[in-house]
């Protein structure tokens, strides 16, 4: 039995038989801007805040002391960081569908008939005869002008906008998380001569499950998302080590 596509107040939703109906644009999309700040958040705590360790302990590795202050900083100056960088970034997301939704507001109330030809020529343009698009524009209309326009035009749920404040701390949290792993592999290593290796290691491991967890959530390639975290990763802490090798060697 083919599969029924409903559309109404702004999200679309799919009819499978034997269940209940599904959401899928303002849910999805919810659900990707929390994935999106908390997969950056963690993968920026662990690549940064190791290579900032690493880094350090490549110019002596049995300085725990110097190694953890720059661990603790490099997690605090970091989690401020990503938190104040996303609720920027979603705040003005957030400033702009507003305004959007204003402007249509505006229109609907002003120029309602040319609104209601613009819905129908939308509907036409996705493959509606004529006939069929001005009867979905017309039924939309008379329940809900303003989030039928904001729908198929903008993909804007005005019940649903993007939160700063929910980015902002997916974004801290997952950083401070992701950033407390090589700190404690590197500061719990009682030997100095293995601390690098260790967290090294710790890091890739750490990198691999984030890319799993990302492409589960996401329904992404695994694969792909693996690869490219353990690649930047294992760059960003080699470039750090290596700079580290050269201050160190240059300040002796």
């Amino acid at each position: 039995m083919a599969t029924a596509t409903v559309a109404t107040e702004g999200t679309t939703r799919m009819s499978h038989p034997g269940s209940a109906p599904e959401p899928h644009t303002s849910a999805v999309a919810g659900r990707l801007n929390w994935l999106r700040a908390g997969v950056l958040g963690a993968n920026d705590g662990i690549v940064s805040t190791a290579g900032l360790v690493i880094g350090v302990a490549a110019v002596n590795a049995s300085a725990t002391g110097a190694i953890m202050v720059a661990g603790v900083a490099g997690i605090v100056s970091g989690a401020v960081s990503m938190a104040l960088g996303e609720y920027v970034s979603v705040s003005t997301q957030r400033d702009t569908e507003k305004a959007l939704i204003a402007k249509e507001s505006f229109e609907l109330e002003n120029y309602p008939d040319q609104e209601f030809a613009e819905l129908v020529g939308l509907y036409r343009h996705r493959g509606l005869s004529k006939e069929t698009a001005t009867k979905v524009a017309r039924e939309l209309t008379e329940h809900d002008a303003l989030g039928s326009h904001l729908h198929i035009e903008l993909g804007i749920d005005a019940d649903e906008l993007t939160s700063p404040w929910q980015a902002a701390a997916a974004s801290a949290v997952s950083f401070t998380l992701g950033a407390i792993l090589p700190v404690l592999a590197i500061l719990l290593m009682p030997v100095p001569a293995w601390r690098i290796p260790l967290t090294f290691a710790v890091v890739l491991v750490a990198l691999g499950l984030t890319g799993l967890v990302s492409a589960r959530l996401g329904g992404a390639p695994r694969g792909r998302a693996v690869v490219r975290l353990l690649v930047g990763g294992g760059l960003g802490m080699a470039i750090t080590y290596g700079i580290g090798t050269l201050l160190g060697v240059g300040g002796s």
